[in-house]
This record gives structure tokens, sequence and C-alpha cells, in this order.
């Protein structure tokens, strides 16, 4: 275990591990592995990096686009913004700089758990409306590498962009600006974000609209959204993760 300090008691309790994994800088700790995995995995190891190619998840190039756009530019930029924003984050709040092992680990079984209902809208979904049908296991076996690569940055990126910074930004304009009750602005906030959640996966071309898909979608971003106001941005880019690679290698299967 280690920590610059701990109030008494604390770590026994519940709820010492619910406010321990709620910080950002605790967050930062438990996605910092996948984070790290992520960008050495889209420099050398997918098959378009083997190839003299880059591959990344959409929301890793559009925020890289974001920083050029402002005159700033490198490959690790989108990291290092993921990286600033949860310490300032954890800075602005006046969090303790201390954590646990046990708090790290119990994160990653808790979001495991939290990835679970994800399968139950889905099969919930396909049970009453079918879905069109989906990527093969053969494809997934040839590919397997890359999308388990592509898993960790679709779980850090798209709650980076879709969950904290938009969550940021529409909190700012309707509770800040506009005064709403704080109720109706959590709910446009989750709402809105899952929209454009499930919309934002058509920036690939690839992607051919399927209104149950992009229902289920909706339904995970609502989800996703819900689970981040609750357990904060850790939990939440681990839980997107775990749902990922399940569904990944349940397609072996």
């Amino acid at each position: 275990m280690t920590r610059a300090g701990r109030s008494p008691g604390a770590s026994g309790t519940a709820n010492g591990y619910l406010d321990r994994s709620n910080q950002p800088f605790v967050s930062l700790l438990a996605i910092l592995p996948a984070l790290a995995l992520y960008e050495i995995g889209t420099q050398f190891f997918t098959t378009a990096a083997m190839h003299g190619r880059e591959q990344q998840v959409i929301a890793f190039s559009e925020l890289r686009q974001f920083f050029h756009f402002f005159g700033a530019s490198g490959r690790h930029l989108p990291a290092m913004a993921v990286i600033a924003s949860l310490l300032a984050w954890h800075i602005a709040k006046s969090d303790r700089w201390t954590f646990s092992f046990k708090t790290l680990i119990g994160m990653v079984g808790e979001s495991i758990l939290l990835s679970l209902p994800l399968f139950c809208f889905g099969y919930l979904l396909a049970r009453f409306f079918p879905l069109a049908a989906t990527t093969h296991g053969h494809h997934i076996r040839d590919h397997l590498r890359d999308m388990v690569i592509m898993s960790l940055g679709a779980g850090i990126y798209e709650e980076f962009v879709f969950r904290l910074a938009f969550f940021a930004l529409v909190s700012l304009l309707l509770r800040d600006m506009l005064r709403l009750h704080i109720g109706f602005g959590y709910l446009l906030m989750v709402l809105s974000s899952a929209v454009a959640f499930a919309a934002y996966h058509y920036l690939d071309p690839t992607q051919h609209f399927d209104p149950h898909v992009f229902a289920f979608r909706v339904m995970a971003g609502i989800y996703f959204g819900i689970v981040f106001l609750i357990r904060g941005f850790g939990v939440t880019s681990l839980s997107h993760i775990s749902y990922d690679l399940i569904f990944t290698f349940t397609q072996l299967l």
C-alpha cells in the first residue's frame, strides 16, 4: 500500500473506498496502465503500425485535430490532455495525494461488474428488436490484437470526450450560464452526451447506420453517463474498457 497519509479508519469502510476511487488522481492511476498500453500498442503493435500506417480510435484523432486547430501538434497530446485534465481536476478539488493498491484493484473488479448490465441491455434489445449481423468470429480472430488495443483507447478517450469534457462544457452552459435546476441539468447532460456518443461512431466511414445499434449506443451512453456522475471517471472508463474487451472475446466463442 502506497500513500502519503490517510484519515483514521477510512480504509475499512465502504464509503472510504467509494470516496477514494472517485478521486481524479486515483482515476488517473487506475487508467494509466491502459493509457500506456494503448499508446505503445498503436505505435508499434497494431497491424497498421507494422505496415507504417496509423490506426487510432476516432476520439483520439478528433482530439488531435482539435489541438492542431489551435497550433499544437504532437502524437501524444491527447494522452497528455487526459493526464493534465485529471490532475487539474484533482488540484481544484483539493483532494489528498493518496492512493491504495487495494482501491485500484477494487476499481477493476467493480468496473467488470458494472460492464455486465450492458450485456443485459444488448440481449433485451436483440430479443425484442433483432439486430443486424455483427462482426464474425473469424474476423475478430484475424484482428484480435488490434481490437484489444482499440478497446483500451475507446474506453479512455471516448469517456474523456463524452463524459468528462462534454459534461464539463454542458454543465457550464446549463447550470452556470442558464441557471437551470441541477436535476434537469444532469438529465440534459446525460441524454445529450448519449446521443452525441451514438452519433459520433458514424464518423467512421465503415459504419453503416442501423437504428437498433444506434439505440443500443444511446442506452450505453446513458448508462455510462450515470456511472460517471455517481462513480467518477476512472470507474466509468474501466467499465467501458471491460465491456469492449468482454464483448470482443465472447465473439470468439
